[in-house]
């Protein structure tokens, strides 16, 4: 079994997956997919790699890598599909609202006024959120419609491609915590609280995280947001309605987990590299047995790895 990890810049996190496919002494290349190429007709030049797990910061760079492999018959974790859904917060919603799963409500407008006829309709507070983004950045909570005006005309303004789409969620008023819950395929291996005195409680943004109990209704909700993004290795972030129970708020593909280690006491880069290899044995002709490396994760930092 050989595995490619694709990165485009060693966090802790893949860190992490480096030393623990390196503690198992399973052959592994960490892909750079900066400096990468893929031909589309020269496919045997990928073909050492029986499984890839796509760890990139910039989704773009990440689906175009997963695609490219795809394409060449690797099976990538997690798949193309599953990035592209879970990296638009548009198109999570879609398929979570299809799937019957509860979340907050949703509207959608392309032009301000009519962007504040729906955050009018829907009522104040509301949560202004871009479609593409990560750590809880660019969200704004709109309390008014002063500060809806002056939002949207600085989003339709001086806001990028990805702010022309105006994702209007309903403010939950949450007891001060959020819940996330991670997902390795079917199973809800752990989850953290996070609280925090601000109203995004992204530990990102100072959220302090402590271990969740994971219930059966939790880990029920969150199998079924999984299954509706087409499953893999996720994060579900779920808020405590006080009228609606639990509500999914967003599903991450590419999920941080430093700080939820410590607190829930579980190995989560392990049972990631398990899901890995398992998605590797399905692979035709895959080869099953590991082989030792003397690649750790020290020489990827310290340049002396493959790249």
């Amino acid at each position: 079994m050989r595995v490619a990890l694709l990165y485009s810049r060693i966090r802790v996190e893949e860190r992490l997956l480096l030393e623990e496919l390196a503690r198992r002494g399973i052959e592994h290349e960490a892909v750079d997919v900066r400096s990468a190429v893929w031909d589309l007709d020269e496919a045997q030049a990928w073909s050492r790699f029986d499984v890839a797990l796509e760890r990139c910061v910039s989704q773009t760079q990440a689906v175009t890598a997963v695609r490219m492999l795809e394409s060449f018959g690797i099976p990538c974790v997690n798949p193309s599909r599953v990035i592209e859904t879970c990296g638009d917060k548009l198109a999570t919603s879609v398929e979570l609202a299809r799937a019957g799963v509860p979340t907050p409500r949703v509207r959608v407008a392309v032009e301000p006024e009519s962007a504040l006829a729906a955050i009018e309709e829907m009522g104040y507070p509301v949560v202004l959120k871009p479609t593409v983004g990560s750590w809880g950045r660019l969200l704004a909570r709109v309390n008014d419609r002063d500060s809806a005006e002056a939002i949207l005309e600085h989003k339709s303004t001086l806001g990028s491609v990805q702010h022309g789409v105006f994702y209007i969620q309903e403010y939950i008023d949450k007891p001060g915590r959020d819940l996330r819950v991670f997902m390795v395929g079917n199973d809800a291996i752990c989850g953290i609280v996070r609280r925090s005195e601000h109203w995004i409680t992204n530990t990102a943004r100072g959220g302090q995280a402590s271990a969740l109990a994971v219930t059966r209704e939790i880990a029920s909700v969150c199998r079924d947001a999984s299954r509706a993004v087409g499953g893999g290795v996720l994060a579900i972030d779920l808020l405590e309605c006080p009228r609606r129970g639990l509500l999914v708020s967003e599903v991450n593909h590419t999920m941080e987990f430093r700080n939820s280690i410590e607190p829930t006491g579980v190995n989560i880069p392990g049972r990631i590299i398990d899901h890995v290899l398992a998605a590797g044995r399905r692979r035709p002709g895959a080869m099953i047995e590991a082989r030792p490396t003397a690649e750790t994760a020290f020489d990827i930092l310290s340049g002396r790895g493959a790249a």
